[in-house]
């Protein structure tokens, strides 16, 4: 073979070499999708500290251990529906096929989540269940929550719990889990109690609002007009305390949601009698698996033990989990031996005593 029949060969086989990956990448249909290993996480707000702290955090560390090649796209709407819709659809048009959604308007999300159904997106629900055609829902059995808080009220109340009058401050009313914490509440507290003299919604769950209301039943109804407050999570019941403390309110029972830290120091200086204390590990790791599977195209059966009917979709696979009060008493052998509060963050100097007496130092 001459060199210009050499040269000619080596230059068509090396057109060639080069040709093919360019046309591979050319072609719209060889392509993957930018979102094939990608799973999308949308958490609601970031005024309640689990979200960024725990929920975020645990999730993203599953999946990476479940998937080295796995990617998880984060967005926290602030409380805003229509954030949450734009970074949902921006996830939905990136080609995520899974997405863990806490929606901060349950049934907002119902046409975006059925629209993204149709494009073969399957949605977990994640801590609220989500009106639509979700794939599944991982959270607490809410309405044996509300019970829960509802039975706390009365343990603090003791013998008082015939004659008390009790306020409630629920939940935000387009939080789907806020009805369940009531309906529960109330089956402890109905019959039990001389009256709910006072009860309403809080949006947003706002500690703000919940400060001012509470104000205002102080006044409207003057300090002994009450004996307990019922606040469906922490951060309201933070506001209903400083309320009450600002009018020198005391030896009212408040009761709260979630064990946030500021809350576990309510327990220990008698401001708050208990809260409730779900393990975000368990329901986030569950969540995180679930997604993996769904991505892999795996069966979620042994991962979902029951099933969650919404207002538009029945028989959701579902893993639900139990909650535990807290108060001061079993503190220690909560919150603190699972390890979800250190004890120096806990034990401040003007806590030092009750930690002492609770051996926590």
């Amino acid at each position: 073979m001459n060199a210009t029949i050499r040269r000619r060969v080596i230059v068509s086989a090396l057109t060639l070499s080069l040709a093919a990956p360019l046309a591979a990448c050319g072609s719209g249909d060889q392509a993957a999708p930018e979102g094939k290993d990608h799973i999308g996480l949308l958490l609601p707000e970031n005024k309640s500290t689990r979200y960024e702290k725990f929920d975020h955090r645990i999730i993203s560390r599953r999946i990476a251990a479940l998937c080295l090649e796995c990617t998880v796209d984060y967005g926290n709407a602030q409380s805003s529906a229509d954030t949450q819709r734009t970074q949902f659809e921006a996830m939905v048009k990136k080609g995520v096929k899974v997405i863990v959604l806490d929606p901060v308007d349950a049934a907002a999300a119902k046409s975006w989540v059925d629209s993204a159904a149709r494009q073969g997106v399957q949605v977990i629900a994640y801590d609220r269940l989500a009106e639509g055609d979700v794939k599944a829902y991982v959270s607490y059995d809410n309405e044996k929550i509300g019970r829960l808080q509802g039975e706390g009220i009365l343990a603090a109340l003791g013998s008082r719990a015939a004659t008390a009058n009790v306020v409630m401050f629920n939940g935000s009313p387009d939080d789907p889990n806020a009805p369940s914490f009531k309906k529960g509440a109330h089956a402890a507290l109905d019959g039990k109690v001389r009256k709910i003299v006072d009860e309403q919604d809080v949006p947003e769950w706002s500690e703000a609002t919940a400060k001012k209301e509470m104000t205002d039943v102080i006044n409207s109804r003057g300090p002994q007009g009450f004996d307990a407050v019922y606040s469906a999570n922490d951060g309201m019941a933070g506001g209903i305390a400083d309320a009450l403390k600002s009018a020198g309110v005391k030896n009212v029972p408040v009761g709260g949601q979630d064990a946030e830290l500021p809350a576990l120091q309510r327990l220990l200086n008698g401001t708050q009698a208990f809260t409730i204390y779900k393990e975000v590990r368990p329901e986030a790791e569950t969540a995180a698996e679930i997604a993996f599977r769904l991505l892999r195209g795996q069966s979620i059966t042994s991962l979902t033990s029951t099933t969650a009917d919404s207002k538009s979709k029945s028989g959701i696979p579902a893993k639900l989990f139990k909650a535990t009060v807290v108060t001061k008493d079993n503190l220690k052998d909560t919150v603190v031996s699972d390890g979800v509060v250190r004890t120096d963050w806990l034990c401040t100097p003007a806590l030092a005593a009750e930690c002492a007496s609770l051996g926590l130092k």
